[in-house]
C-alpha cells in the first residue's frame, strides 16, 4: 500500500503540473480557433498542426530512447552522475549533428509539406526540437529524484510564455499591423502565415524551459563512458522505432488527411485544422495518461525487483482504468459544454471526440501494460507491437480518408490503439504474468460505453435540449460512480481522504 500511495502522490503532483500546464496550453485551442475562425484561419491552424506533427516525429529521432534507458540503468544501480554525464553528452553531440543535417535540407523538407516559400519554418522547428531534446535528461533527472514540484514549475513556465506569445502574434501583432501597415514589422509579419508564426511561441517556450533547468545541467562535464553508452544504446535504440511508430499512430493522421483529402489544398488544411481542434477536446484522458506516465515509468522500474510487483501492477491497472472511464464520461456526457472550447465553425468535427476518447483509453491501458517489455529488457517486442499499430494506421487512413475524411482518421486511431492493447496483454502474459482483474476492467469499460450510448439516445431524441442533456449526463455519471463505490467499497475504505467518509 505504501508504494501505491507513493505512486499516487507522484501522479497527483505530475497530474497537477500536467493539468495546469495542459490547461494553459489548451487555452491556446479556443484562443487560436476563435482568432482564426475564417477559412484562411482554419487552413493556417491546419498548417501549424502538420508542422507540429513533424516536430513530434523528429523529437523521437533526436532522443532515440535515451530517457527510458536512463531510468532503466538508474534502477540497476549505475552511478547516477556518470549516467547523467554520458546520456547528456550523447544527446548534446547527436542534437548538434542532426540539427545541422535538418537545416541543410530545410528546402526539400519544406517542399514535402507544401511550405516551399517558407523554408525558415523548418529552421525554427529544428530549434524547438533541439532545445526540447536537451531538456530530456534534466527532466528525467527531476523525475528520477522524485522532484515533481520543480518539474511542475518548469513545465508551466514554458507553456505560459508560449501562450502569452501566441496571443501577442495572433491578436496584438495583427492589431498593430492593421493600424501601421507600412512599418518594417508589418512587412515582416505579413510575409509569414499565421500557422508558421505559431512556431515562434513554441521556440521561446522550449528555450525558457531549458534555461530554467540550469540547476539540473550546470554540473555537466563532457564525459563519455563507452561501455555505459553501449548499454544505453542497446536498450534505448528500439525506442526509436517504438517512438516513431507511436508518433505515426498519434500524428500521421493529420499529415495523411492533408495529403489524401479529395478537396483543394486549402480545403484539406481546413479539415486538418477542424480535426486537430476537436482532437484536443479529449483533454482529460490525455491529461491523466501524461501524468501517470511521468510518475509510473521510474516507479515501475524501481518496483520491478519486489516480489509483490505483479500484484501491485494489477491494482494500479484497475484504478487507472477506472479513472480513465470517469474521464471518458466526464467529457462525453457533457460534450454540450466542452464543444465551446472551439468556435461554431470548428464544431463539424465533434463526432470524432468520443471515438478519440475511447482510443485514448486503449492507449492508456497499453502504456500500463507495456511495463512487461521494459522491465524484462524486451524492447524489441514493444517495437514490433508499435510497428503493427503503425501499419494499421497507415493502411486504414490511406484506404478510407478519401471517402470518409476525418472520421477515417479517428476510427483508424481507435482500431490501432485497441489492437496494440490486446497484443501487449496476450504477449505480456507469456513473458511477465500479471494477475490483472480482466473481468472487472471489461465490466467497467462496458458499463461506460452503455452509459455513453444512453446519453447519445437522449441527445438523438431530444436535440438542442441543453438542460435535459446536462441532467441526463449527471444522472448517468452518478450511476457509474455508484457502481464503483459498490464494487470497490472495501478497498476505498483503506484509502486516505476517501476512506474516512466510508
Amino acid at each position: 500500500m505504501a508504494s501505491l500511495k507513493n505512486l499516487a502522490g507522484q501522479t497527483l503532483w505530475y497530474g497537477l503540473s500536467s493539468i495546469a500546464a495542459r490547461f494553459i496550453g489548451y487555452l491556446q485551442t479556443p484562443i487560436i480557433t476563435y482568432l482564426l475562425q475564417d477559412r484562411a484561419g482554419q487552413a493556417a491552424y491546419g498548417e501549424f498542426s502538420v508542422l507540429y506533427a513533424g516536430i513530434s516525429l523528429a523529437n523521437i529521432l533526436f532522443t532515440y530512447g535515451m530517457e527510458t534507458a536512463f531510468f532503466r540503468y538508474a534502477s540497476k544501480g549505475e552511478d547516477k552522475q556518470q549516467l547523467f554525464q554520458t546520456a547528456f553528452s550523447s544527446l548534446l553531440v547527436s542534437t548538434f549533428l542532426l540539427s545541422i543535417v535538418f537545416i541543410l535540407f530545410r528546402q526539400p523538407l519544406a517542399n514535402a509539406i507544401d511550405l516551399s516559400t517558407h523554408p525558415e519554418y523548418i529552421t525554427w522547428s529544428v530549434i524547438v526540437i533541439a532545445f526540447d531534446t536537451l531538456s530530456t535528461i534534466p527532466f528525467a533527472r527531476l523525475r528520477q529524484e522524485g522532484r515533481p514540484r520543480k518539474y511542475a514549475f518548469v513545465r508551466i513556465s514554458g507553456i505560459v510564455l508560449n501562450l502569452i506569445l501566441t496571443v501577442f502574434f495572433l491578436y496584438f501583432s495583427q492589431q498593430y499591423v492593421n493600424h501601421n501597415p507600412d512599418t518594417a514589422y508589418a512587412h515582416w509579419f505579413l510575409s509569414h502565415s499565421k500557422g508558421g508564426l505559431l512556431i515562434l511561441p513554441n521556440m521561446a517556450g522550449s528555450i525558457l524551459t531549458f534555461l530554467l533547468l540550469f540547476a539540473e545541467w550546470k554540473d555537466f562535464r563532457f564525459e563519455y563512458d563507452k561501455t555505459l553508452w553501449l548499454k544505453l544504446w542497446r536498450y534505448g535504440s528500439p525506442m526509436i522505432i517504438v517512438g516513431l511508430g507511436g508518433m505515426i499512430n498519434e500524428t500521421m493522421d493529420r499529415v495523411m488527411l492533408e495529403r489524401l483529402h479529395t478537396g483543394s489544398i486549402e480545403i484539406a488544411k481546413v479539415a486538418v485544422g477542424i480535426y486537430s481542434a476537436n482532437y484536443k477536446i479529449a483533454i482529460f484522458i490525455t491529461l491523466f495518461i501524461q501524468a501517470f506516465k511521468m510518475a509510473a515509468e521510474p516507479f515501475f522500474f524501481n518496483q520491478s525487483n519486489d516480489k509483490n510487483a505483479p500484484a501491485t501492477y494489477a491494482r494500479i491497472m484497475k484504478w487507472f482504468t477506472i479513472t480513465l472511464c470517469i474521464a471518458f464520461l466526464f467529457t462525453s456526457l457533457y460534450l454540450d459544454i466542452w464543444q465551446y472550447m472551439v468556435p461554431k465553425s470548428y464544431r463539424s468535427g465533434l463526432a470524432v471526440v468520443p471515438i478519440l476518447l475511447f482510443a485514448n483509453i486503449c492507449l492508456g491501458i497499453y502504456y500500463n501494460l507495456s511495463v512487461w517489455y521494459k522491465i524484462t529488457d524486451n524492447m524489441r517486442k514493444g517495437m514490433y507491437i508499435t510497428l503493427i499499430g503503425a501499419v494499421i494506421t497507415l493502411v486504414l487512413n490511406f484506404a478510407f480518408i478519401p471517402e470518409y475524411g476525418m472520421m477515417a482518421c479517428a476510427w483508424a486511431t481507435c482500431i490501432c490503439y485497441f489492437t496494440m492493447m490486446v497484443l501487449s496483454y496476450f504477449w505480456g502474459k507469456r513473458h511477465f504474468p500479471v494477475p490483472y482483474p480482466v473481468r472487472k476492467i471489461v465490466m467497467y469499460i462496458g458499463m461506460m460505453l452503455l452509459l455513453f450510448g444512453l446519453q447519445q439516445t437522449v441527445n438523438y431524441y431530444l436535440p438542442g435540449s441543453f438542460v435535459l442533456h446536462l441532467i441526463s449526463g449527471t444522472a448517468l455519471m452518478l450511476v457509474f460512480l455508484t457502481l464503483i463505490l459498490t464494487k470497490e467499497k472495501e478497498e476505498l475504505k483503506k484509502m486516505p481522504l476517501i476512506g474516512k467518509y466510508l
